[in-house]
C-alpha cells in the first residue's frame, strides 16, 4: 500500500482504520509540526511506536511506568546497558524483579501513549513504509485497534469542540476576582494544580504548556474545566513574553486581593 501525504486531507484515525482494514504490515512515519512519531504495525495491529528521540528502551520504559525505581534504574542501566530489550526483559523476569505482564502491560501503556499524543496532530506529512519493523532485538505487541480507533475519534471530537471555546493558546488567564466554584469542594488534580500555579496575566496559555510540558489538548482540556468552575478567566498577555517561564503569585494592587486561589484555599479549609 503505497501510503503518503499530509495531515490536512487525512486524520490518524482514518490513517489507522486503513491500516486495519488491510492487515497492513509496515511502519508509519509521520513528521508532524514538533516532533516525529514512528508506529509500526503487524497485519493490521499495533506492534510497536516511538515518539522522537525519547528513549524507548525497556528499562527507560519500565522507568517511566514506575515498574522500576531510579536506583534499580541505574544499576540495570550501569551493568546491563549492552543487553537488548528482549535480553533485559528475561533477566528482569528470571531474576524476578518483574512478571511477564508487568512488562508487557507497560510496553502496551507506552505504545498506546504515542498513538494518543498525536491523534490531535492536523499539521505534518506522513508516510507508510511496506514491510518495515523494529529491530530484531525489540520487544513488539500485537495490539488491536479497534478500541485505539475510537478513543482516537473521541479525542479528535473534544479536540474541535476545546478548539471552538479557547481557539489560540496565545492568551493569558487571571483569576476570577470571586470564584464561582465552592472551594470547600475543590478538588484539583496534580496537572490542574501544575497550571494553577503559573496562573498570571503574564503568562500566556502557549507558554503555561511548554513549561509544563503539556499537549495542546491537555492544556485546553484543564483550562475549559478551570474556566467552567468559575476560577479563571481568559485576557490579553500583559508586556513581552518571558524567556523563562516563572510561577509566581497573582499581583493585585488592592492587598486584600494579593493572595493567589491557592492560599484562599488553603485558610478556606483551616476555617472549616
Amino acid at each position: 500500500m503505497a501510503l503518503k501525504g499530509n495531515l490536512r486531507d487525512f486524520t490518524i484515525t482514518q490513517l489507522l482504520n486503513l491500516i486495519n482494514l488491510a492487515n497492513k504490515t509496515g511502519t508509519l512515519v509521520i513528521n508532524g509540526s514538533s516532533d516525529t512519531a514512528l508506529i509500526s504495525f503487524k497485519e493490521g495491529k499495533l506492534a510497536f511506536s516511538q515518539m522522537g528521540k525519547i528513549d524507548n528502551g525497556l528499562a527507560s520504559v519500565l522507568y517511566r511506568e514506575k515498574r522500576l525505581t531510579a536506583t534499580q534504574y541505574k544499576i540495570i542501566r550501569s551493568r546491563a546497558g549492552h543487553m537488548s530489550d528482549k535480553e533485559l526483559g528475561l533477566l528482569l523476569i528470571n531474576a524476578n524483579y518483574l512478571s511477564q505482564a508487568d512488562i508487557l502491560t507497560s510496553l502496551q501503556h507506552e505504545f498506546v501513549g504515542v498513538l494518543n499524543r498525536i491523534f490531535t496532530w492536523v499539521e505534518g506529512l506522513f508516510r507508510f513504509e511496506d514491510g518495515l519493523l523494529p529491530p530484531d532485538d525489540k520487544i513488539t505487541l500485537n495490539i488491536n485497534l479497534e478500541n485505539i480507533i475510537i478513543e482516537g475519534s473521541r479525542q479528535l471530537r473534544e479536540w474541535e469542540h476545546l478548539q471552538d471555546e479557547i481557539p489560540s493558546l496565545d492568551v493569558a488567564l487571571k483569576f476570577t476576582d470571586r470564584p464561582g466554584a465552592n472551594l470547600k469542594n475543590i478538588n484539583l488534580s496534580v496537572e490542574e494544580w501544575r497550571v494553577v500555579s503559573y496562573i498570571n496575566p503574564k503568562n500566556s496559555l502557549k507558554q503555561i504548556a511548554h513549561t509544563t510540558n503539556m499537549n495542546d489538548l491537555v492544556i485546553r482540556r484543564i483550562i475549559y474545566g478551570l474556566l467552567q468552575a468559575g476560577i479563571i478567566e481568559l485576557v490579553r498577555p500583559e508586556g513581552v513574553e518571558p524567556p523563562l517561564l516563572k510561577q509566581v503569585n497573582l499581583p493585585s494592587k488592592n492587598p486584600e486581593d494579593q493572595r493567589s486561589l491557592i492560599n484562599r484555599i488553603i485558610n478556606r479549609i483551616r476555617s472549616l
